[in-house]
Order: C-alpha cells, then sequence, then structure tokens
C-alpha cells in the first residue's frame, strides 16, 4: 500500500493499481448519504435549533392550522410543524417523504407575513414534500460525491500511469513499439473529463435542478391557493429581508424557499444566477407568478 491509499496489484507486464483508498471513501460516502437519507430530518432540525410549533402562541397556532389545510389540500400527511429562532423571513421542508416530512419557518416570517402570505409560503413548502423534492436533492449530493471520488480515482491513475509510462522504461519502450501515444492522448482526454470537468459540471446540474424545484414548487404552490399573488407578496417581504437566515447553515439552502445567506447572487440575473445559484433571481420567480395570476384572470398589483 502506498502513501495515496493504494495496493500496488501488479499482473505479469501490467502496472494496475487498486485503489483501496478511493473504494473505501466512497463507500463512507453511501453510508452517509443513507444516513442522510434516513435521519436527515432530525439532524436538520437540530442544526438550525428549531422548535415544535405551539398552539398557545397566536401566529404558531395560525401556522399550525395552515399546515393542516394545506395537508388536506394537498392529499398527503400533516408535516410537522417547527419554528427556528431567527428572526430573518425564510422557511424549509425537510424529510424523504411525507410521513416523516417537516415545514419549519423562522420567527421572523410568522412575524412578518400576513395569514394569505404564510398559506403561499405553506404551501410551497407542501409541494416540495409532495415532489420528494429532498429524496432528490441527497440522491443528486451522493451522486456529487461519488463522481468526486472518481475524479480522484482518475488522477490518481493517471499519476501512477505516467510513472510506469516514463522515458526508458520497459512499458514506455513497449508501448511506445505498439503505438503507445495514441492511447496515451486518450487517457489523457478521459483524465481532463473526469478529474477537471465532470465534478464542475455535476454541481452545476444539481444547482440547475434545484432552481427548476423551486419554479415548480412555486407554481404548485399557486395552484394549491389558487392565489399566486399571495406567493409574490411574500417573496416580496422575504426579498426585502437582506439579512442572512444565521440559524440555517449553507448545507441546507436548497431547501429553503430563499437563499438563507442573504446572497447577492440570487437578485442576480444572467449567467452567474443561471449558474451559480441554488434559487433563480427573485424577479423572476415574482414574474412568472404574475404570468400565471394574468392567465388566471386575476388582477395585477
Amino acid at each position: 500500500m502506498n502513501a495515496d491509499g493504494y495496493y500496488q496489484a501488479r499482473a505479469p507486464g501490467a502496472g494496475a493499481s487498486i485503489p483501496f483508498g478511493t473504494i473505501i471513501a466512497l463507500l463512507v460516502g453511501l453510508g452517509m448519504s443513507m444516513n442522510s437519507l434516513i435521519n436527515g430530518p432530525g439532524m436538520v432540525l437540530r442544526s438550525t435549533m428549531a422548535r415544535r410549533a405551539v398552539s398557545s402562541n397566536e401566529k404558531e397556532h395560525q401556522f399550525l392550522n395552515i399546515v393542516a389545510e394545506m395537508s388536506t389540500a394537498s392529499g398527503l400527511p400533516a408535516p410537522a410543524a417547527y419554528v427556528v429562532p431567527d428572526s430573518d423571513l425564510n422557511a424549509f421542508a425537510t424529510g424523504t417523504k411525507p410521513e416523516n416530512s417537516v415545514i419549519a419557518v423562522t420567527e421572523g416570517l410568522l412575524g412578518t407575513l400576513n395569514r394569505e402570505e404564510l398559506q403561499a409560503v405553506v404551501a410551497h413548502e407542501m409541494s416540495h414534500i409532495r415532489n420528494y423534492d429532498m429524496r432528490l436533492m441527497t440522491v443528486t449530493a451522493a451522486l456529487m460525491g461519488a463522481i468526486a471520488l472518481l475524479s480522484d480515482y482518475a488522477g490518481r491513475s493517471m499519476r501512477y500511469g505516467r510513472r510506469g509510462l516514463s522515458p526508458g522504461s520497459s512499458s514506455s519502450r513497449g508501448s511506445s513499439r505498439k503505438g503507445g501515444g495514441a492511447a496515451a492522448l486518450i487517457i489523457f482526454v478521459v483524465w481532463i473529463l473526469l478529474v477537471i470537468l465532470a465534478p464542475l459540471i455535476s454541481r452545476l446540474l444539481a444547482m440547475a435542478i434545484s432552481r427548476q424545484r423551486e419554479f415548480l414548487a412555486d407554481a404548485s404552490a399557486a395552484e394549491l391557493t389558487r392565489n399566486p399573488l399571495s406567493l409574490v407578496s411574500a417573496l416580496e417581504k422575504i426579498r426585502r429581508a437582506v439579512m442572512p437566515t444565521n440559524a440555517i447553515n449553507n448545507g441546507v439552502a436548497h431547501m429553503c424557499i430563499a437563499d438563507p445567506r442573504g446572497s447577492l447572487i440570487e437578485e442576480k440575473m444572467g449567467f452567474a444566477a443561471d449558474l451559480l445559484a441554488t434559487h433563480p433571481p427573485m424577479e423572476k420567480r415574482i414574474l412568472a407568478l404574475k404570468v400565471m395570476a394574468y392567465q388566471a384572470g386575476k388582477p395585477q398589483v
């Protein structure tokens, strides 16, 4: 076994290395992904210090009623309702299936939105649950991890391959006689794709999936409430609250109705927003909802 976690298992005339370190890391990563699928909701709630909503509080009682209403409207079991101790305006859903799902909102959101706006936000999160978006993003994250590990393996293999094909070695002389230069070029191109492009493309695809699921959740929320403009009003209030949601870490960003970092990238239009953000620009989301309201014959605001 070398310093990079490889066992040199060499057959006669071959220079192959078995990447035991990478295989173990891949298995550990898959195990962590399975743990996220099973225990994800509890882990997320603990990380945000969320607590159960209580009916003795007027605003939280309203929140509980709205969750029950949207559960009936969507035909799903009522998710558990939690409150995050943060003054920023945000909300998220978690859970791999409707039966263990949770909807959490910040104290700032409860104190700022009116009933119709809060109903629209809950409908948005209920749509994520109905569409199994948390499961989708967990699987996507697991695939990203697997691609990163394969990329690492490709990089190590290329490095060791170059050692085996160093000038003057018997392998090098043999491969030269057999046209090994063309094969080496093909291997190099594949290595470039795996090491450099694959992790980047997988991350961009994950962000693109997250943005599209946000648009879908907005549209589904408008369908559930039959009032797209209530979500427009809620998003505009959330947009004006520029503070980051400190109680929510970046790893949960794709679950939230708005980027918890208060990220300016979410407000940008064009190339950066189309590639690098977990959420579409608020302006685009609001515009899409206004188009829905117009098509439904509702008056514009």
